[in-house]
C-alpha cells in the first residue's frame, strides 16, 4: 500500500492519536488534504501562533478559540463532527498536568467523538501514560520520479527569475544528482537543488563533490561520523594490484541502478597488514574507484558512561550513513572499537555494540560498501571475521621492490622533485623492509636537509635518510612476522 492508503486506513479505522515526527510539516497538511478525497471528515490545523483554524475548506477559518493548548483541547472536544486535527508542534503544552489529563480524556472519548489527533515535529517525545494511545507513522522518502520533478520544477523557477535563461544540465550527471538526492525529504532535497542550480545556473558532474559535501552536513546529526573530502584514485596507490582488480570487478554493480540477475551488492571488505603499509590510502582510493562520498567512523567517539547512549551513538551514525548512500563507510582501527568484546567489565557494553553492528552488517539493503582497517587482527571478535561477514578480508603486506620504487615516484613526484633523475630501483633496494609511510618520511627528512643546507635534495640524501632509520619490521620484527606468517593462507594477498 502507499503512503495515503495506510493513512487513509488508519483515519477509517478511527486512530485516535497519531504521531508523525518530520520538519516538513506542509507536506503533512498536503497529505491529509488528499486524503479528505478517500475519507470525508473536517480537518483542523493548530499553532501556538495560529490557535485552531479549519482549512478543508476553500479559505482558512477565523480561529475557533484562543490558541492555548488546554482551551484548544476543550474546543476539539467540543466539535459536534468527527475531525481530524493536526497541532503542530503541540508536544511540548504536554508537560502540563491539566493539558496531558485533557487530551487523555478525548483520546478515549470521555464526553467527546472519535476525532483523530495528530502530534506533528521534529522530534515528538510523549508521556508514559499517552505513548500507548499512539500509532507513529512515518512518512515515506520521496523516489527518484519526485526528485527529478522537484529538480525540473527548481530549474523552471531559475529559468523565471532569470529572464528566460535555461539552465545548462548534463543528463548523466543530472541523473547522479538526482540518486544522490535519496534518502532526503522533499525540503531538505529541495534546498540542496537549488543551491546547485542558483550557484552557477548549470547542473554538471562537477556538482557532486559539493552535492555530497552539503548532504553529509544536513544529515549528520549525530556527529559521530567525518566527511573525507579528498579521496583518491588507484593511480595514486602503489602495488595492491589484486585488491584494485578486485573493486574494479564491482564498481558497476555497486553504483548501477538495478543489480544483474544473481548477484547480491558488494557489501565490503576488511583490510589488514602492517602498520603504515596503506589500508587507509586504499580505503580512500575505494570510494574513489565507485565515485561515491568516503565517510569515516571512529568507534572510539561512540562510547558514553550513561546506558544505553553508546548503543544510540552506533545507531545514529550507521543510520546517517544509510541516508547518505551510495557511499563508502569507512572504519579505521576496528579492533579499537571492538576489541573488549568479549570483556564483561563495561557491563556488557562492548557485547551489545558489537551484536548491533553484525546484525546491521548482515541485513542492511542500502548501497553503504564498508570498508574496515585493522592492524591487530588477534584483537578482533572471531564472529566479525567469519565467512559473510565482509565479502573479502585483505592482508596489505610490506611493499615488494616494485611498489617500493613506485612508491619513491609517487612522492617525489607530488613533493614536484624531478624524480626522472634518481635511480628508483637503488633507492627500493636501499628501503628493502620499509612500509610505504616510512618511505614517505626518509624523503620528508631529506627534503628537510636540503632546505637547511640550501641545496636541491638529491639520491643521495635519501639513501642517507634509509640508512638513518630503522624501520618497523626490525623495531617490531617478531610481531610483524607473527602477523605475517598469520596472514598466509588466512587472507587474500593485496598485492
Amino acid at each position: 500500500m502507499g503512503e495515503l492508503q495506510d493513512l487513509t486506513s488508519l483515519v477509517r479505522a478511527n486512530t485516535a492519536l497519531l504521531v508523525i515526527e518530520t520538519p516538513d510539516e506542509a507536506r503533512v497538511v498536503d497529505l491529509f488534504r488528499h486524503l479528505l478525497m478517500n475519507v470525508w471528515r473536517p480537518l483542523y490545523r493548530w499553532s501556538i501562533t495560529e490557535g485552531l483554524r479549519r482549512v478543508d475548506l476553500d479559505g482558512e477559518d477565523a480561529p475557533l478559540s484562543p490558541p492555548d493548548a488546554t482551551t484548544t483541547l476543550r474546543t476539539i472536544r467540543e466539535l459536534d463532527q468527527r475531525s481530524i486535527c493536526l497541532l503542530l508542534d503541540f508536544h511540548p503544552y504536554l508537560g502540563y498536568a491539566t493539558t496531558q489529563r485533557l487530551l487523555r480524556e478525548t483520546l478515549e472519548r470521555r464526553g467527546s467523538l472519535a476525532h483523530t489527533l495528530v502530534l506533528v515535529g521534529a522530534k515528538i517525545e510523549l508521556p508514559p501514560d499517552l505513548e500507548h494511545h499512539a500509532v507513529r507513522f512515518s512518512l515515506r522518502l520521496p523516489d527518484e520520479r519526485a526528485l527529478l520533478k522537484l529538480v525540473q520544477d527548481e530549474a523552471a523557477i531559475y529559468m523565471r527569475e532569470h529572464g528566460g535563461k535555461r539552465v545548462e544540465v548534463d543528463q548523466e550527471a543530472l541523473k547522479v544528482i538526482v540518486r544522490n538526492l535519496r534518502g532526503l525529504s522533499l525540503t531538505e532535497a529541495r534546498r540542496l537543488a537549488r543551491h546547485l542550480i542558483f550557484s552557477d545556473g548549470a547542473l554538471h558532474l562537477g556538482d557532486l563533490p559539493e552535492l555530497a559535501k552539503l548532504k553529509f552536513e544536513l544529515l549528520n546529526k549525530s556527529g559521530h561520523l567525518h566527511f573525507e573530502y579528498d579521496t583518491a584514485r588507484f593511480s595514486e596507490v602503489a602495488g595492491l594490484e589484486r585488491l584494485k582488480a578486485w573493486v574494479n570487478q564491482r564498481r558497476t554493480a555497486f553504483t548501477a541502478d538495478a543489480l544483474p540477475p544473481g548477484l547480491d551488492p558488494p557489501k565490503g571488505m576488511l583490510l589488514l597488514g602492517v602498520q603504515g603499509c596503506g589500508k587507509s590510502l586504499a580505503a580512500k582510493a575505494v570510494a574513489g574507484g565507485f565515485n561515491v562520498p568516503l565517510v569515516r567512523l571512529d568507534f572510539g567517539t561512540l562510547y558514553n558512561k550513561y546506558h544505553g547512549e553508546t548503543e544510540k551513538n552506533l545507531r545514529d551514525a550507521l543510520s546517517s550513513a544509510e541516508q547518505l548512500a551510495p557511499c563508502v563507510l569507512w572504519i579505521d582501527e576496528l579492533e579499537k572499537g571492538l576489541a573488549a568484546s568479549g570483556s564483561s567489565e563495561d557491563g556488557g557494553v562492548s557485547r551489545r555494540v558489537l551484536g548491533y553492528f553484525l546484525t546491521w552488517m548482515a541485513e542492511r539493503k542500502s548501497k553503504v560498501f564498508l570498508v574496515a582497517t585493522a592492524n591487530a587482527v588477534h584483537d578482533l571478535p572471531p564472529e566479525l571475521l567469519r565467512k559473510g561477514r565482509f565479502d573479502e578480508i585483505f592482508f596489505v603486506d610490506l611493499p615488494d621492490h616494485a611498489a617500493r620504487a613506485e612508491i619513491f615516484r609517487l612522492h617525489l613526484a607530488r613533493r614536484e622533485v624531478a624524480w626522472e633523475g634518481f635511480s628508483l630501483s637503488a633507492l627500493a633496494d636501499a628501503a628493502d623492509g620499509f612500509s610505504g609511510a616510512e618511505i614517505e618520511q626518509a624523503i620528508v627528512s631529506a627534503l628537510y636537509a636540503a632546505h637547511a643546507d640550501g641545496v636541491p635534495v638529491d639520491e643521495a640524501r635519501v639513501v642517507q635518510e634509509i640508512r638513518n632509520t630503522r624501520p618497523l619490521s626490525v623495531l617490531m620484527a617478531e610481531q610483524v612476522q607473527a602477523l605475517r606468517d598469520w596472514a598466509r593462507g588466512r587472507t587474500v594477498p593485496a598485492d
